[in-house]
């Protein structure tokens, strides 16, 4: 039984963006010390909403800037969590438009991939890109 399928296991809450280029591609990041990619977002400071979570860590990691109402909510979704074996990660998930911005890798992110479903088999991909945003 995965975390994930385990509603006992440890849970990490994260505000995370579906982000998609013209050619239909996901944007995904890989952080530091990490080898999966994943969704750009991050956990909440103290006090923040989910959107406000994720307008502040586009942001830090994309070095982009979107408004609350650049935001569209998806919905909540829960997964075995990429960096913390054992644990659980409970996604708000929202789709992002950048208006013309181009993300960037800043903070603890080393690299950023636009990724097609077609190319998602070829490289590590987080459980929660994997299962709902690049399945198909």
């Amino acid at each position: 039984m995965t975390p994930y399928e385990d509603a006992s296991a440890p849970s990490i809450r994260v505000s995370a963006a579906v982000i998609r280029d013209s050619a239909e591609r996901l944007l995904l990041v890989r952080k530091r010390g990490t080898s999966a990619f994943m969704q750009p977002g991050g956990k909440p400071e103290d006090g923040e909403t989910p959107a406000e979570t994720l307008v502040r860590e586009l942001g830090e990691e994309l070095g982009v800037s979107v408004g609350l109402d650049d935001l569209r909510g998806l919905g909540v979704f829960r997964a075995d969590a990429a960096n913390e074996p054992g644990h659980a990660v409970i996604a708000d998930v929202f789709e992002v438009s950048l208006a013309g911005q181009v993300p960037v890798a800043a903070a603890e992110i080393a690299e950023l991939r636009w990724v097609s479903r077609g190319e998602a088999g070829g490289i590590p991909i987080a459980p929660l890109a994997a299962e709902y945003f690049l399945a198909g």
